[in-house]
């Protein structure tokens, strides 16, 4: 396998932690899907998805979690189901549910493992909807640390050391606007999942975490960035200047081309986390699009 630069790596062991998340991950994304408005006992909906899907759900789970794991490391079928059982129990606040029968050998290894990962690395919370939005930033800021980018364009280094240039910047132009922080420390998130089209990719992963507002700034953040094979066309100018959020992109747009200085001083991701879930201003999360 080779990265976006076409040099050789080594996609590493999948560890009992990374298979939880991607589980999780996959049967957050399966449950609306699957299960009725109302449902009743798992065993009359669970399954509804076929292997096919289940994969599906845990290859885009992987992606979006950037988890770079070889196909066989994937959790299995059965560890999907347990969780899709778990936010099933948070739903309906009922207790203890037994799916499926006894474990191959095999699977039976794979869940010690997972188990013992984690307790030992104290891994996201089971029921999905309830995993704090803040573990969710840091789960798609984090492998932005070995996305290595072009040198010409951004001679600072890697795309996590960027965007926390981009939030340094963010801070001192807005120290109490959470929305436009988390949109300056996370657009780039989509950088680890797909390189082609890292806003999309963006955008999608974070869908149902941020405000509105936050995922317009993220997903028009390139629309401003004009070139001499890419103009910026007058129709999209238009639609641009029309948005109430236009001159938040502006700025946005300017601190990301200023986020770019090799060696510049930065905090770390966890600081910087810290100090947006420190302004406690959260009254506009009723508006979050939760689809």
């Amino acid at each position: 396998m080779q990265d976006r630069f076409r040099n050789r790596y080594k996609v590493p062991k999948a560890t009992g932690r990374m298979r939880a998340q991607i589980a999780l991950e996959a049967a957050r994304r399966l449950y609306p899907t699957i299960a009725p408005a109302n449902p009743e006992e798992p065993g009359n909906w669970l399954d509804a998805a076929g292997p096919n899907e289940l994969y599906v759900a845990k290859r885009k789970a992987a992606a979006v979690l950037g988890h770079r794991i070889r196909p066989g490391d994937l959790p299995s079928d059965e560890e999907v189901r347990e969780q899709l059982v778990s936010i099933w129990r948070g739903a309906t606040g009922m207790g203890e549910v037994e799916v499926g029968g006894e474990p191959s050998d095999e699977q039976g290894d794979d869940t010690a493992e997972a188990d013992a990962d984690a307790d030992a690395d104290a891994v996201v919370p089971v029921m999905a909807e309830h995993i704090d939005r803040f573990t969710i930033y840091r789960l798609r800021l984090l492998p932005l640390e070995s996305v290595k980018q072009n040198a010409r364009l951004h001679p600072e280094g890697d795309a996590l050391y960027h965007s926390l240039q981009v939030f340094e910047l963010a801070r001192d132009e807005r120290p109490y606007d959470e929305e436009f922080l988390l949109a300056a420390i996370l657009h780039d998130v989509g950088e680890a999942i797909d390189p082609s089209d890292h806003v999309g990719a963006g955008v999608e992963s974070l869908r149902g975490a941020v405000t509105p507002r936050t995922l317009w700034l993220i997903e028009h953040h390139m629309d401003l960035l004009a070139t001499r094979d890419r103009p910026i066309s007058g129709k999209l100018r238009r639609e641009l200047e029309e948005s109430e959020w236009f001159d938040d992109l502006k700025l946005l747009r300017e601190l990301d081309d200023a986020g770019r200085v090799p060696g510049q001083p930065v905090g770390t991701l966890d600081e910087a986390l810290s100090y947006i879930k420190g302004l406690e201003s959260e009254s506009y999360l009723a508006d979050i699009d939760e689809t």
